[in-house]
């Protein structure tokens, strides 16, 4: 644990193209895009990459990396943390490298696919993260290798590799971070954790099962992506991609239109856990399906608490809760639903935050509003901006009646992507983490990839305008500094692109992608206190033909003003970089490093025999602020 990572730094490349979009065939017209007023910094100051172009970014950006490490911006420190199956908990076993843990042990070891994260602080010195495990990388898992779980054994300890773990850190000397164990506060939650149901969903026919009749109580969380975190001190964990884990083996079965709805495919399921543990078995339990895809609440200060799934917030692959206050005092939560076609929605609570008294904040996320957002062009059809609305998801309005399939409020939250198709909300491009500046207000959203756009049944649209987008972008919202309102206006921080592999035409990006800082995928997404912009990258690592030039997955920090964006960091081989927090001071960055080596080419970190997910702590050599 904190052996040091090699700094890189080499000199930045020139763009050679000349800072030129032409629309694509099929696309929306981009021609004069320049005159939209997106960029406010010369194309010129853009091309040549100088310091001077913001006053924001205060370090030189790095070129893209193919190495197995982690290559940092001059001045930088790059430390692990924490990896995957690092004890924990007191009593609990070491990490075995040939993979000869059991599922006991896992239970109280760190988890893996660590993601999504946040820190809490109880001094100035001391802290705790709480840091999502999403899920698996199987062959590294199992002692046996294989693909899959060939025992209930092996399935338990998935479900225990699964979840949140909770870890209390300390800062030491040269600002260095350590785990602190033992510690009253180390926690695993996993896929058999006990947990609520609360909200108007809580308790209804669809979440009832013959194991919890009531269908108040559901046991676990897993898939879980992004994060959030409230005013009041609990961290939101989100629930992305569960429907990968329920199958079953009965031939007959025939999945209904709710469920072909969240892509159940239950005779492929991409972990068997269905083959050993019945409550996966879709046959056995079809209700059990309907208890996961939610937003679950954790006081990582309270171990001895159990995880509150709050339904007001709806049920879909939520990829992470952008929290914010509106300026009269009620709760806002931004909420992307990762997949391609899918929504992007928001959630207002009816009572206001009360920061004088945090339990009363107990049932905020409770009672409120679930929007979901439409994106349409202006009245002057000008390119990469346009306006919107949000649609209430409320039972009796816009269609949402029992004609239409909707009993209930618990029915419309139950199924909120087939109640999102009723009002006509704008499908996205597989939305992924928001963030919301703290000095202006407006939100960001990564929109990371679509192939499909374009096909029948999604065409492009303002907000979404290339086919077959294997770039992404980063699309935002400006509610005129009101988080509650019911219209805004938006447009695209960056459309993502390779003028490498595309010198010409819309699959080149907007003018601040350059030769030097290109990239596709954007996912992560976090603001420091300054306003700068994290983006982190969840893509294609081929380096070659479309994605040439662009090295392994990175870190790059954006100015929202300027519109220039910076290589900061680049991770290992086969990996994504995922997940930020910072302290209190901002003089440390925590990211994480998921899934290196999942193409078998990595032995990070520390020339690992099995590569290990791992917490990254950054830090500036001469102890200052991180990006400043």
């Amino acid at each position: 644990m904190n052996d040091k990572i090699i700094t890189l730094n080499a000199d930045r490349l020139q763009d050679p193209q000349r800072r030129k979009l032409l629309a694509g065939t099929g696309a929306v017209g981009l021609t004069g895009f320049l005159g939209g007023g997106l960029l406010s910094v010369p194309v010129n100051a853009l091309a040549e990459g100088t310091p001077a172009g913001s006053a924001l970014l205060g370090f030189k950006g790095i070129t893209a990396s193919t190495a197995d490490e982690m290559v940092v911006a001059a001045g930088y420190r790059a430390d692990v943390l924490i990896s995957w199956g690092e004890p924990i908990i007191e009593g609990a076993a070491a990490f075995d490298p040939e993979g000869k843990n059991s599922a006991a042990d896992q239970e109280k070891q760190f988890g893996d696919n660590n993601d999504g994260m946040s820190y809490f602080p109880i001094d100035e010195n001391r802290g705790l993260l709480a840091i999502n495990n999403e899920y698996v990388n199987e062959p590294y898992l199992f002692v046996h290798g294989g693909s899959k779980a060939t025992s209930l054994e092996d399935v338990r300890k998935s479900q225990a590799a699964h979840g949140i773990s909770v870890i209390e850190i300390q800062r030491g000397e040269n600002n260095r971070w350590a785990l602190v164990r033992p510690s009253r506060y180390n926690r695993r939650i996993t896929a058999n954790t006990e947990m609520r149901f609360t909200g108007p969903a809580a308790g209804d026919k669809a979440l009832q099962t013959a194991a919890d009749p009531s269908g108040l109580k559901v046991l676990g969380t897993f898939g879980n992506c992004a994060n959030g975190k409230t005013p009041w001190g609990t961290y939101l964990t989100c629930e992305e991609n569960y429907d990968t884990y329920f199958g079953t083996q009965q031939a007959d079965y025939v999945v209904t239109p709710a469920q072909k709805r969240y892509t159940l495919n239950p005779s492929e399921p991409e972990r068997n856990w269905a083959d050993f543990d019945a409550r996966f078995d879709v046959a056995k339990n079809p209700n059990e399906f309907n208890r996961h895809g939610w937003i679950v609440e954790i006081d990582p200060m309270d171990p001895t608490s159990t995880p509150i799934k709050r339904t007001a917030l709806g049920r879909f692959k939520h990829e992470n809760a952008a929290v914010t206050v509106a300026k009269n005092g009620q709760l806002v939560v931004y909420m992307g639903d990762d997949e391609r076609g899918e929504y992007i929605y928001k959630f207002v609570s009816n009572e206001k935050v009360d920061n004088a008294n945090p339990a009363a904040n107990k049932t905020l996320l409770d009672e409120g509003t679930l929007y979901v957002a439409e994106f349409t062009g202006d009245a002057a059809g000008t390119p990469l901006k346009g306006i919107g609305r949000w649609l209430p998801l409320v039972h009796g309005q816009h269609g949402l009646t029992a004609e239409n399939g909707f009993q209930s409020q618990a029915d419309i939250l139950i199924n909120a992507r087939g109640a999102a198709d009723v009002v006509k909300a704008t499908r996205m491009d597989r939305p992924e983490w928001i963030a919301v500046n703290p000095h202006d207000g407006r939100a960001y959203c990564t929109l990371t990839n679509n192939s499909k756009r374009g096909d029948e049944g999604m065409p492009v649209n303002p907000a979404n305008p290339r086919p077959k987008n294997i770039y992404g972008q980063i699309i935002r919202w400006d509610e005129k500094g009101d988080a509650t309102a019911q219209q805004f206006s938006w447009d695209i921080y960056v459309l993502c692109g390779n003028p490498i592999a595309h010198p010409e035409g819309i699959y080149r990006g907007t003018p601040n992608v350059t030769a030097e800082n290109t990239f596709n995928s954007p996912d992560g997404l976090g603001f420091d206190h300054d306003g700068r912009l994290w983006i982190l990258t969840d893509g294609k690592y081929s380096n070659k033909g479309d994605y040439q030039g662009q090295g392994n997955n990175q870190c790059l920090v954006g100015d929202p003003v300027s519109g220039e964006i910076r290589r900061f960091m680049v991770g290992p081989k086969s990996c994504e970089l995922t997940g930020i927090a910072f302290t209190p001071d901002y003089k440390t960055m925590f990211v994480n490093v998921q899934h290196p080596g999942e193409e078998g080419d990595s032995h990070f970190p520390n020339n690992s025999p099995r590569p290990r997910s791992s917490v990254i702590m950054v830090t500036r050599e001469d102890g200052g602020v991180i990006g400043a």
